[in-house]
């Protein structure tokens, strides 16, 4: 039976809305579930509803809250077959990478236990006798977190999670195409004993969430925005939050670059290229873009990484392949338009486009290619720093290549898109790892490592066109969700004025030995 997917809102099923079909990408022929898509009066009732939850869920002491947390990771971890099962089914994901995004949110869960004990604030000295200063941490209110689908239930938690412990009620807008997923992680989290209205869930398009945002917003029942997608939808979402003062957390795209020394171990380059411009088939923010590679190894390492890229498995997701399909019809039309920009000046070897009978990959595991959204991966060597390759997110499985001959050059193609995502240098040397991490503007640099792999304790965010500088993740996160709060307690029983009312202690700044 097809799943039946609604909004969820006040802990009660929403079940009208304009119906939608997210469909299994590696057999297009199966509907994974039904879906109905709420309007933006729907997305803005979920606001008003979480605004009026929040007060009572911020009054739960955040030991206690950070409970609810430690039973949403436990039921995670005893449903993460399942939930794998499911992500590997809805958008095509390789189904160890899909328990590896599930253990994702078992390790939030698992750092932000403790949070719940540690939201720190401060006892401060006062320039003034009989006086304390403190410092506090409160709940901003009401999250509406957006995301994307290429990691359905793993980034949501880095939003979900830290939110929901700060004492905040939230209001999450998953991707469509990935909707049954979505409801699935909706249930956990509600299991764990989350009250009614403090976590709702509504699915909707774009166009109708941002109309529901816009609402919210006006009427002071949204008071952050969590938003993880392109950098063209971020805009609007920025420029809209701050016509209401608001400063969103915004996770961006990437135009992410591997830098490759002379001195780098090129079968280890080779491996973490391969793994980061085609795992998930190159649909992760974090994905490889452009590898800059030294003159004088070019021609190996291109040999190198063209023989593992066709020779890397491609096809049915739950077998042991590379990659799978695209995630969505949207995004397969989305990346045969980047294979246009593949001009003369380019060199690429081996087919390209979707795989087909008459477009044949000789390491695809499955049935049949035609039934899915199945595509070669793709090198384009001798890529320009004016190719449009060059310069803009290509969401799919398409990498490109060029070259440098220092590493100051290296470190400004690196930068030239603008982007600042994720970066990774390989290298022998210290000091070109220095170099290039204080020269990059990426928010992550790996070093001997794929530019895709975080770990769930550090910071997670970009710069430039890949967000606003805003960070998911670890300790760093809390500031998103939590505002500073002052106070002064003066018991000192007489009117007190800061700056004014200071002893002081005169120095005899004349003095000399």
């Amino acid at each position: 039976m097809t799943r039946q997917i609604v909004s969820v809102i006040g802990g009660k099923d929403e079940p009208s809305g304009t119906p939608y079909l997210s469909r299994n990408p590696a057999r297009l022929k199966e509907v994974v579930a039904e879906v109905a898509l709420a309007d933006a009066a729907t997305f803005a009732a979920a606001c008003r509803s979480a605004a009026s939850a929040q007060r009572d869920w911020a009054a739960v002491p955040a030991p206690v809250r950070g409970r609810v947390i430690a039973s949403i990771g436990r039921l995670v971890e005893a449903n993460a077959e399942a939930l794998a099962r499911l992500v590997s089914e809805e958008i095509g994901k390789p189904h160890a990478e899909a328990l590896g995004e599930v253990r994702e949110i078992v390790d939030t869960c698992d750092f932000f236990i403790g949070e719940g004990r540690r939201l720190y604030g401060q006892t401060v000295p006062s320039e003034m006798p009989d006086k304390n200063l403190f410092t506090f941490r409160t709940p901003v209110g009401v999250a509406a977190v957006i995301t994307a689908g290429n990691f359905p239930v793993a980034v949501p938690s880095w939003y979900l999670v830290p939110a929901l412990l700060c004492g905040n009620a939230v209001v999450w807008k998953p991707a469509e195409y990935a909707a049954a997923s979505a409801a699935a992680l909706h249930r956990i989290f509600s299991a764990a004993g989350l009250p009614d209205g403090v976590f709702n869930v509504v699915f909707a398009d774009g166009e109708q969430t941002f109309a529901g945002l816009e609402s919210a917003l006006t009427e002071g029942t949204v008071h952050k925005v969590g938003f993880t997608g392109s950098s063209e939808v971020g805009r609007r979402i920025g420029e809209l939050c701050g016509r209401h003062l608001q400063s969103p957390c915004l996770e961006l795209g990437g135009k992410n670059p591997m830098v490759v020394m002379p001195d780098a171990d090129l079968t280890l380059a080779t491996e973490g290229a391969l793994f980061a411009g085609f795992g998930t088939a190159g649909q992760r923010c974090t994905s490889l873009g452009t590898v800059i590679v030294h003159e004088s190894i070019h021609n190996d390492f291109v040999a190198r990484f063209t023989a593992a890229a066709q020779s890397a498995y491609v096809g049915d997701p739950a077998r042991k392949v590379l990659m799978g399909p695209m995630l969505d019809q949207k995004f397969a039309d989305r990346y045969e338009e980047y294979l246009t920009w593949i001009g003369d000046h380019h060199t690429v070897t081996g087919p390209v486009g979707r795989i087909t009978e008459s477009n044949p990959c000789g390491h695809f595991l499955g049935d049949d290619p035609n039934e899915g959204l199945f595509y070669h991966p793709v090198i384009v060597d001798g890529v320009r720093p004016t190719d449009r390759l060059f310069l803009e997110e290509t969401f799919g499985p398409i990498v490109g290549v060029t070259t440098f001959s220092t590493l100051d050059e290296a470190i400004e193609l690196a930068n030239l898109p603008g982007y600042g995502l994720s970066s990774s240098i390989y290298t022998r040397d210290p000091r070109a790892a220095f170099r290039f991490r204080a020269g990059v503007s990426a928010g992550m640099v790996s070093v001997n490592n794929s530019t895709s792999g975080a770990e769930a304790h550090l910071p997670f965010g970009g710069n430039g066109k890949s967000g606003n500088g805003s960070r998911q993740s670890g300790m760093w996160v809390l500031d998103q969700f939590t505002r500073w709060q002052a106070m002064n307690w003066d018991y000192s029983g007489h009117l007190q004025k800061a700056q004014m009312d200071v002893t002081e202690i005169i120095p005899d700044l004349e003095y000399r030995i």
